[in-house]
């Protein structure tokens, strides 16, 4: 049988289905056509019910041959086919995880559109491009760009994080998909917000507040590395407050640097926003990890000596930037990776040149206390927090110290001592 009698044959014409499922009801239903070779076409009829296709070999079968779950699906338009003179075939595609596709034909646009259509409402399908207007490219990531966007309704700037997963490892998507978990989870004013979430099967899209500022270690460069103690306590205390409320949540960063810590804007009083959850995990209470992580300048030293670390790799990596904003340099830095681990391991950190003469006693303590080798003797980021250096927020200790642990906690994660909202909630 030719194709095109194949399918212009009887028993074409719909009739009413025998799909059931219990409790749930029939979407849709029809026949569509699966190509078994480039000449071989096959009818099924299929119903949809719930988040689930349903095959039967035809219209009269009760018993399915198959079932496929649309859970983690994603769905792709294709272009129409010209089966000969005479017959088009209208296609989408279905994208199973891991990797798995399947291409349904239809014989005419309005079916197509239907069977779309519906299986895009049941699994939540939405488009980037329907909500935001992508503008010009901010920056270049590992797998992809960042571009400015506005929110079409609201007229929000936003920045979007385009990756292709053609350029991903499946360890790399896993490490995204991590960032994402971790970012839905944060709501902290020194941690980047994620506002939206975009997948289809080419790229995923994470839509985040537009920082202006540019990383930390930009914002720095173009200031010479100069900046006042006062403005380094402001910065080191907001990246302490957004850790600590990390930790609450049992998550340590593990790659924290100046790179990772974005700017609100280019002024002096701009604020800095944690970024780049990709390497961070949760490690519980008494829990250790040995996992190889982290840039090598901000690295703590017992993830060099492989030894089992918790949290407190994220307090080494504290003292490693605020000793870059008080001192225009990194404590242990060389041209020869091998040294920088030597010394990471080995040396203390250095505070006699200039302009460390200048630096106030509780700053220096602050990064010594932070940059101890011995991972215990670094303490806990409420220890951190507490320290003199910071006691311009005392009004803030002081209530942490009055206040039950849910209090205690909001307390933590504000970084101005006259806060409206800390007021309210003691």
């Amino acid at each position: 049988m030719s194709p095109t009698a194949f399918l212009t044959g009887a028993g074409s014409p719909r009739v009413e289905s025998l799909c059931t499922n219990d409790d749930l009801t029939t979407q849709i239903e029809g026949e569509m056509i699966r190509k078994a070779n480039e000449t071989k076409l096959k009818k099924y009829w299929y119903c949809l019910i719930g988040k689930e296709i349903y095959v039967y070999k035809n219209r009269k079968e009760e018993k399915h041959k198959g079932m496929h779950s649309l859970v983690g699906v994603f769905i792709k338009d294709e272009p129409e086919e010209q089966l000969d003179a005479t017959t088009t075939l209208y296609p989408f595609k279905l994208v199973f995880p891991p990797n798995k596709t399947r291409v349904y034909y239809l014989l005419n646009k309005a079916d197509k559109e239907k069977w779309i259509n519906g299986i895009k409402k049941v699994i939540g399908y939405s488009n980037l491009f329907d909500f935001y207007d992508i503008q010009e490219t901010l920056g270049k990531g590992k797998f992809g760009l960042v571009k400015a966007a506005v929110h079409k309704k609201s007229g929000k700037k936003v920045a979007v994080k385009v990756m292709s997963k053609k350029e991903m490892s499946v360890d790399d998507v896993e490490l995204q998909r991590r960032e994402i978990e971790i970012l839905k989870l944060c709501q902290h004013p020194h941690i980047i917000k994620l506002l939206d979430i975009f997948e289809n099967q080419d790229y995923i899209y994470i839509v985040m507040e537009n920082l202006k500022g540019g990383d930390l270690f930009t914002y720095l460069e173009k200031r010479e590395f100069v900046i006042t103690e006062k403005r380094a306590k402001e910065i080191s205390h907001q990246i302490s407050t957004a850790m600590f409320y990390l930790h609450s949540f049992g998550v340590a960063h593990r790659d924290l640097k100046p790179e990772n810590i974005l700017m609100s804007d280019n002024s002096d009083t701009a604020e800095a926003k944690i970024v780049d959850f990709g390497l961070s995990k949760i490690i519980g209470p008494n829990e250790k990890s040995t996992d190889p992580f982290g840039t090598l300048s901000y690295v703590a030293p017992e993830v060099l000596l492989q030894k089992p670390y918790g949290k407190e790799v994220d307090l080494w990596s504290i003292g490693v930037i605020s000793y870059l904003l008080l001192s225009r340099v990194l404590p242990f830095d060389d041209d020869d990776d091998k040294e920088i681990a030597r010394q990471t391991i080995q040396d203390p950190a250095d505070f006699s040149f200039h302009p460390w003469e200048k630096v106030s006693k509780e700053a220096i303590d602050f990064c010594k206390t932070l940059l101890q080798k011995e991972r215990s003797k670094r303490g806990n980021l409420e220890a951190v927090l507490n320290h003199p250096w910071f006691a311009q927020y005392k009004e803030i200790q002081n209530a942490r110290k009055e206040v039950g642990e849910e209090t205690k906690f909001a307390a933590y994660t504000l970084t101005q001592p006259d806060s409206p909202k800390l007021q309210q909630e003691i």
